[in-house]
């Protein structure tokens, strides 16, 4: 298709989803399993034309957690989903500014904490639980998430 140089089109900042294909991830989520795809299709009006097809993929964890941590927490009834979390860039970039170099955030709500609806496999959780020995109680810390936990 044609560009015209008076026009800004958009820019598919992401990573092909397969090889041979023309789809890119956008948003590979995967604290709240969500995956966000766009490719070009040709227009169902006008097929000599392409237009931007955006495709999200959620899968909801059907026995998740308030708190995925604490296994006793009850069961997660709302799952929330907004584009403009799901799509923020945390790490920081370096940008230059007359001459002189300054790392620059892409999102101003990179301070919050994010809610999980499953493990990030990329984290290490923990919890904390009661352990009797010979009578005695003690909390144990225990780790949900040992391949994360434990570097190999």
């Amino acid at each position: 298709f044609l560009l015209d140089p008076g026009i800004a089109y958009p820019v598919l900042a992401g990573y092909p989803w397969d090889s041979g294909d023309q789809e890119y991830v956008l948003v590979n989520n995967k604290c709240q399993c969500v995956t966000v795809t766009s490719k070009f299709v040709p227009s169902k009006e006008n097929p000599d034309e392409e237009i931007l097809e955006r495709n999200i993929r959620i899968l909801v964890p059907l026995k998740a957690r308030e708190n995925i941590s604490d296994p006793m927490s009850p069961l997660r009834t709302t799952f929330v989903y907004r584009m403009t979390e799901l799509c923020k860039k945390c790490d920081p970039v370096e940008i230059e500014l007359d001459g002189e170099i300054y790392q620059a955030q892409q999102s101003t709500s990179c301070n919050e904490p994010e809610t999980c609806y499953t493990y990030n496999r990329d984290k290490c959780y923990t919890t904390t639980f009661p352990f009797v020995y010979h009578g005695e109680t003690k909390n144990v810390q225990a780790v949900l998430t040992p391949a994360s936990c434990y570097a190999s």
